[in-house]
Formats: structure tokens, C-alpha cells, sequence
């Protein structure tokens, strides 16, 4: 069996601390209620045979914030200074997910987000005890201000987190 190796990149501290305390303050300010819409789904991948049989740990909430060319939630604009420094020449799709925390933590079903290569970047909102799990088994820590590049039509998976209310990650899709 050939072990395939997945190419990735992690930076730490990838926005200025002023930048982080913006976007955690609209996902995580317990004294405000939160401007960003949160949205159920049954399950964390797209298949639909998947959802139907769903694990009862396996669902989450998110929010499109781009999709179909356009700025689609509130929200968007805060995510500029992640935009910027990925440099990125088109948009696809930003995607906020939000994962409860569970009693033990629980791996969610491996996905790709869309068929083609393309590069993504998962950016950690909140420091936590989930992952991100890539296709050969490598496990991403869930660190605040900590962004992981890659290619997302490669199988990867999230996992919930036990030690946190939330474990909150966003998405960007783009060339």
C-alpha cells in the first residue's frame, strides 16, 4: 500500500491580535447576542445517504458568507483582513462552522468540499481540543488565530471538542 502525502501548511498567528478580537467578538462576545446567523444542518458532509443515517454527534451549524459570486451574510466584510493576506484571485465560497461541544470528542465522516483542486484555508476562530483530520491521518490542533492551507479536494474531516461551549472554524475556498 502506497501512503499518500498530503501537502499542507500551518500558520500561527496569522492576523493581528487587534484583527482576531473583531472576528471573536462576533462568534464568541457572551455578552452580546451574535450578529451572525447560526443554521442547522443534519450532517457534516454533503451526501445525502450520509445525512439520512446521521450519528446523532454528527451535525453543526454554519453560515455562507460568500457563495455564488457574491457576498452572501452579514459578516463579510469582518473577514477582510483574512481575505487580504491569503491573497487569493477568486472566491468560491466562505463558509463559518460552528461545532457544539459533545461529551467525547467525535470524528465527523471524511468529505472534500468540492471535486476540483482548488486551495483552501480553514482559519481557527477559538482555541480548543478538536482537529482538523487530512486524508493521511495528519491532525491539525484547533488554535486560535492559527490558519491550515491545503488542498480541500483532498478527504479531510472536523471533529466536535469537549472542552469548549463551541469550536468555531472558517472556510475559505478559492485559486
Amino acid at each position: 500500500m502506497i501512503e499518500k502525502k498530503i501537502n499542507y501548511k500551518i500558520i500561527d498567528n496569522f492576523i493581528s491580535n487587534k484583527e482576531l478580537f473583531n472576528i471573536q467578538s462576533l462568534f464568541l462576545d457572551p455578552d452580546i447576542t451574535s450578529p451572525i446567523p447560526w443554521y442547522y444542518n443534519a450532517g457534516t458532509t454533503g451526501d445525502y445517504e450520509l445525512k439520512i443515517k446521521y450519528d446523532v454527534e454528527d451535525y453543526y451549524f454554519c453560515n455562507l458568507f460568500y457563495v455564488d459570486d457574491k457576498p452572501y451574510s452579514k459578516g463579510f466584510k469582518e473577514l477582510k483582513t483574512i481575505l487580504d493576506k491569503l491573497n487569493c484571485k477568486s472566491l468560491i465560497r466562505v463558509k463559518g462552522n460552528l461545532y457544539p461541544s459533545t461529551s467525547k470528542r467525535y470524528n465527523h465522516p471524511d468529505h472534500i468540499d468540492y471535486s476540483y483542486s482548488h486551495k483552501g484555508a480553514i482559519f481557527y476562530v477559538n482555541t480548543n481540543n478538536g482537529f482538523t483530520v487530512l486524508e493521511d491521518g495528519t491532525e491539525i490542533k484547533s488554535i486560535e488565530n492559527r490558519v491550515l492551507l491545503f488542498d480541500p479536494s483532498t478527504l479531510h474531516h472536523s471533529t466536535t471538542c469537549t472542552d469548549q461551549k463551541v469550536r468555531i472554524t472558517i472556510n475559505f475556498n478559492y485559486f
